[in-house]
């Protein structure tokens, strides 16, 4: 697909709300990014669970925390303890009153425990997250939803867990859109980070390439073929319309929104050669950014907005090359392996991920903006392509071609803990990970 898209570019929330909270003690801040670092281990309690008026009993008990559970785990921090190690069944939500040696033995050094009121109109959901090494409550903290939303309650919880013990959200509110074929025809899908809720983002039915989310989640700029030739749209997802934004003659290919969400790189080919703009999206203004006689494309923004990384094969063969905003400075940082490219910048700054050809297999790299320190990330026999960063910085989303069967995976920044998010028969391509929405 990679070179077949090389040879195109020469050719041519609903959420729960936090109501109040108490922090009986400092927040715990677990060193994560320490090489000593081990699985937090966590016990997550069935909560208490009542219901009130004529509203009849659901298992919101049980079901949130499952959900909890399985949002902590895929973070690829937490090691989640099995409720059949469990010495201690009660549902006591004071430090006093829970027998913390119990949680001790098992390997527990965290222990969340909660209550659930649900009534016709609402659900109130208390979370409990206990120190169980010191015995102490480290915070209680209640949330309103709608009476059927689980999911909005345990998302909410496991993202205030993440913030007590390692100061971060996690990527709990997020979706991944990519493009989904079928034969000739292909459409861009969402699906989000737990694997649920997919759905369709675009009836097109036609080439679609490059799916690129804003920085507010509200717009979704990608290449179609709609009308023939490939073409810029961008989707409003509040309201499910189409504008097109870059309609050239020539290529006109999508490249990665500013961090204000006011421009948009693309590559287009509109003077002769693929060069990389600037376009001002409420404007249309375009800025000319690469002066060469390569093919530049995949451009994309660092975090600060300072540089961007894109490919070129102005060295003879596509490379990784960053440079300032404004086109100056361009520096090529990628020099082993013949074929890299879909570079993208880490949102915490210090590392961009790409794919490389190696052995005829597409595999997973990272590297610093300086071109130092490059790590291989994947090392299967499948193909490996198009990753995209989380919000957080600590995974990674790419598309794995094995066989028949087409993946879109997960995995730890650092290569660990893969995981499938979403499979098909049909061909699965070019994922990109949303920003937190709300």
């Amino acid at each position: 697909m990679k070179k077949l898209f090389f040879i195109l570019c020469l050719a041519l929330f609903v959420s729960a709300v936090p109501f109040s909270q108490h922090s009986a003690t400092a927040k715990v801040y677990v060193d994560i990014d320490s090489p000593a670092f081990k699985l937090i281990p966590v016990a997550v309690s069935d909560f208490n669970h009542q219901s009130a008026g004529t509203m009849k009993k659901t298992d919101a008990g049980t079901h949130i925390p499952e959900g909890i559970k399985n949002d902590l785990s895929l973070t690829g921090i937490f090691n989640v303890l099995n409720k059949k190690s469990f010495l201690d069944y009660s549902t006591a939500v004071t430090a006093d009153k829970i027998h913390f040696p119990d949680w001790r033995v098992i390997g527990a050094d965290y222990l969340l425990r909660g209550s659930i009121l649900q009534n016709d109109k609402e659900m109130v959901a208390v979370g409990y997250l206990f120190d169980v090494v010191r015995g102490e409550l480290i915070f209680s903290r209640t949330y309103r939803a709608a009476p059927d939303n689980f999911k909005a309650v345990s998302r909410e919880l496991a993202s205030d867990i993440m913030m007590a013990l390692i100061n971060e959200k996690g990527d709990f509110h997020t979706k991944i859109a990519f493009v989904s074929h079928n034969r000739l025809q292909s459409d861009i899908a969402s699906i989000d980070y737990d694997g649920s809720d997919l759905r369709s983002l675009t009836n097109h039915r036609s080439i679609l390439l490059a799916p690129r989310w804003s920085p507010d989640g509200t717009l979704l700029a990608f290449t179609s073929f709609k009308r023939g030739r490939p073409e810029v749209y961008l989707r409003n997802l509040r309201t499910g319309t189409d504008k097109r934004v870059a309609s050239f003659d020539g290529l006109n290919l999508c490249g990665g929104f500013s961090r204000d969400g006011k421009k948009l790189l693309l590559t287009l080919s509109k003077d002769g050669n693929e060069e990389i703009y600037s376009l001002e999206v409420d404007t249309l203004a375009l800025r000319r950014l690469t002066n060469n006689y390569a093919i530049d494309v995949s451009p994309s923004w660092s975090p600060d907005g300072k540089k961007i990384v894109f490919v070129s094969n102005r060295s003879g063969s596509p490379q990784i090359y960053t440079m300032n905003a404004d086109g100056s400075n361009v520096r090529r940082i990628t020099y082993e392996g013949s074929y890299n490219t879909s570079p993208s910048w880490s949102p915490r700054g210090d590392r961009i991920v790409y794919e490389g050809l190696i052995n005829r297999v597409y595999q997973i790299f990272s590297i610093d903006e300086d071109g130092n320190n490059a790590v291989q990330l994947t090392s299967d026999h499948a193909n490996n392509e198009s990753p995209s960063w989380s919000p957080s910085g600590r995974q990674i989303v790419y598309v794995s071609r094995r066989h028949s069967k087409n993946f879109i995976i997960i995995m730890n920044s650092n290569g660990s803990n893969p995981r499938t998010l979403y499979e098909q028969s049909h061909k699965l391509s070019m994922p990109v990970w949303s920003p937190r929405l709300k």
